[in-house]
């Protein structure tokens, strides 16, 4: 016997999991994912910063307008970030303050030298973002699953999407768990968005999947706690210090990759750690462990969020890269004002949700 839901989620991740609890008891829902426990993939390997610079001004409304939910649940923690660079990336550090002139975010040009001990004296440009958090990414893909449950909401795992057809208004979706009937289809897969879409009959939009590779190391002398998050303005690494003088640290690498289980390449831990050695004069005492996570991007690099043009009854969430942890509030109202037929709640109203429609594409 088919199980009939309103609305019918695939994938267990942060976008997933955020948009079941922003649904709430308003619709039947269901969460399908398929691996054995929600979050396995990008949401369970996050950088876990909170950066209302980081995905660009095209993002940054989306992270701004999350905070206040963020910082009132208990899940941010003070970092602040620093982005440095050489004398010759002038132009660099004067096109991202001009990128965010703009909008609210606090940006002032500093010595980088006085947040970054050991900094190498080459390393004289610093932009600095205050605002930059620490973000508890378990608790909150916790918090949301938590209250998606208590909602109501059905998560199936080990149910991988194997078959999408749609019949007299209402989806026929066969798992590996079995088979559900929905209204409505929400394509919430990250890196494996594009196959959902193939599965159910839409046309894929191009989004594709980068590995991203993540280092945690012992430094001498020990990273102090009060050091920032630290980013070249060239996108070359970023680094911020964890607890008990700890480092991650990534080359900011984006290599593009099937979805699936990344795996860390052991060249880009070695190149995180050359570009490490190439700003501070801090010693490497021990690469504890590495990780790889997969980061989706649509072609122009923004969430898409909303119905597909062509085909009634499939709705994408999908595309956030590297942000959509952060901007998990404001993407989960997005897409459930959506579904509803509501208008954006207070504290998104002034988002443009246009902008991150799946019609952009339209060919």
């Amino acid at each position: 016997m088919t199980t009939t839901f309103d609305i019918a989620i695939v994938g267990a991740g942060m976008a997933g999991a955020s948009l079941a609890a922003a649904l709430g008891a308003r619709a039947r829902v269901l969460m399908l994912e398929a691996e054995d426990q929600p979050g396995y993939h990008a949401t369970g390997r996050s950088a876990a910063f909170w950066s209302e610079t980081y995905g660009g001004p095209g993002v940054q409304p989306l992270t701004s307008a999350s905070e206040s939910a963020l910082r009132e649940g208990g899940f941010l923690a003070p970092l602040g970030s620093v982005q440095i660079g050489r004398a010759s990336d002038a132009a660099r550090i004067d096109a991202f303050l001009a990128s965010f002139a703009r909008s609210s975010v606090p940006l002032a040009r500093v010595d980088p030298a006085a947040y970054i001990p050991g900094l190498k004296p080459d390393w004289t440009l610093g932009i600095s973002e205050p605002t930059c958090a620490y973000i508890d990414v378990a608790a909150l893909h916790a918090f949301y699953l938590a209250n998606a449950r208590r909602a109501g909401v059905e998560i199936v795992t080990r149910a991988g999407l194997r078959r999408a057809s749609r019949a007299n208004g209402r989806w026929l979706l066969e798992t590996h768990a079995g088979s559900f009937s929905a209204s409505v289809l929400v394509n919430a897969a990250g890196a494996w968005a594009d196959e959902v879409a193939a599965a159910a009959g839409a046309r894929p939009l191009g989004i594709r999947a980068y590995r991203r590779t993540l280092v945690q190391l012992r430094t001498d002398p020990p990273a102090p706690a009060t050091m920032p998050h630290v980013a070249d303005i060239s996108g070359n690494f970023y680094f911020k210090p964890e607890a008990g003088g700890r480092v991650w640290l990534s080359p900011h690498d984006e290599t593009p990759a099937a979805p699936g289980d990344a795996a860390p390449e052991e060249l880009d831990v070695a190149i995180a750690i050359d570009r490490l050695e190439q700003v501070v004069d801090w010693k490497i005492t021990t690469v504890e462990r590495s990780w790889a996570g997969l980061r989706s991007f649509a072609p122009d690099r923004l969430p898409v969020y909303g119905f597909d043009p062509l085909v009634p009854g499939f709705f994408w969430c999908a595309g956030q890269g590297g942000f959509g942890i952060q901007t998990a509030p404001a993407g989960a109202a997005i897409a459930a004002s959506l579904l509803l037929g509501e208008p954006l709640g207070e504290g998104y109203a002034g988002i443009d949700r246009l902008q991150y429609a799946p019609g952009r594409f339209a060919p």
